[in-house]
This record gives structure tokens, C-alpha cells and sequence, in this order.
């Protein structure tokens, strides 16, 4: 708690200390609204679900609404489950599919390493409330994503937005589960 945060803040930066906080999480569970703004579209594509995580590279997103669909990042494959159809790819034969998904897996790890291996990271704010903001090393990568921007506080995701080159963009805001 409190003193490994003080013994982390006293060690580093303020960024350090987060990724600190979140490496001590070993599992997590948020809910999420996510937006997507389409140029081609008036109004966002809206869409809910729950997301979980397990250390060190497990990731689940669970889309409930509109339509119900399952994705699964674990090691370096991905498996989207959709209309009872089941697909898996090797994430390291679609690199454009990276960025988005290794932004929310590293931040949640709290791998600064991982993060800084694909993104030029920006730090601001403090511990209590940070903003990262990554823009992909890679420029075959940043013709797909031009930056991720993930909001927290303390070890939380609060909200994970993506802008693509295109102009189009992803607004992802967690919150925790409501009590049962």
C-alpha cells in the first residue's frame, strides 16, 4: 500500500511509481462504455461489456451490448469469439493490430520496458491522477494509430482513448463493477 508507495515515489518519478502500483495487480475486472467515432457516422458506435485482467499478459474483453462478442489476448495470440464463431491470430503476424492491444495489456502489466518498446511515452500529471500518452516508434504503425491516451489514478484505468490516422477514434471509459 501506502509505503510501497512512498518507497517507489522516493525511488523514481511519478511514472515509475504508477507502473509500480500496477505491476502489484495481479487480476482486475472493470466495466466498460466504449465510443467509437467514425467519420462515416453522425453519431458514435456505442458498445458495453466487462474487462479482466490477469498478470503478467492475460486480457479479456467481454462485449455484452450491442452484440455480444468475446476477445482474448493471451501470450501473444488473440481469440475473438462472434455469432458463435471462434477466430485466433498470431498478433505478431498482424502488427497494425498491436498497438491497441499491447497499450491497455503493458499499462495494466505496468511494463514500462514493453511500452517504451513500441511507443515514444508521455508522462503527466501525478499519482494520484495520470495521463500517458503513446505514439507508436513504428511509422508503418502510425499511419494506422497516430496515439493511444490512457487517464487513471493510482493503479486504475479510468479511460483509454485511441486516435487513428484516418481521423477516426475510440473512447474506452472503465469504471468498477457495481456490487452484486
Amino acid at each position: 500500500g501506502s509505503l510501497v508507495l512512498a518507497w517507489l515515489c522516493a525511488a523514481g518519478s511519478d511514472l515509475d511509481a504508477v507502473m509500480g502500483l500496477l505491476a502489484l495487480r495481479q487480476h482486475g475486472r472493470v466495466e466498460f462504455v466504449e465510443q467509437q467515432f467514425l467519420a462515416i457516422l453522425d453519431h458514435p458506435v456505442e458498445s458495453s461489456g466487462e474487462l479482466r485482467y490477469d498478470a503478467p499478459d492475460r486480457l479479456e474483453k467481454r462485449t455484452l451490448l450491442p452484440k455480444s462478442e468475446r476477445m482474448v489476448l493471451a501470450g501473444g495470440e488473440l481469440t475473438v469469439e462472434r455469432g458463435g464463431r471462434r477466430h485466433m491470430l498470431d498478433l505478431y503476424r498482424y502488427p497494425q493490430i498491436q498497438p491497441f492491444i499491447e497499450s491497455i495489456r503493458a499499462t495494466l502489466a505496468g511494463d514500462r520496458s514493453a511500452l517504451e518498446r513500441i511507443f515514444h511515452v508521455e508522462f503527466a500529471g501525478s499519482v494520484e491522477r495520470w495521463s500517458l500518452t503513446l505514439v507508436p516508434l513504428d511509422h508503418q504503425l502510425t499511419r494506422t494509430v497516430r496515439q493511444v491516451q490512457i487517464d487513471g489514478s493510482r493503479d486504475q484505468l479510468l479511460k483509454v482513448e485511441i486516435r487513428q490516422a484516418d481521423g477516426d477514434r475510440s473512447l474506452m471509459t472503465l469504471r468498477a463493477p457495481a456490487a452484486p
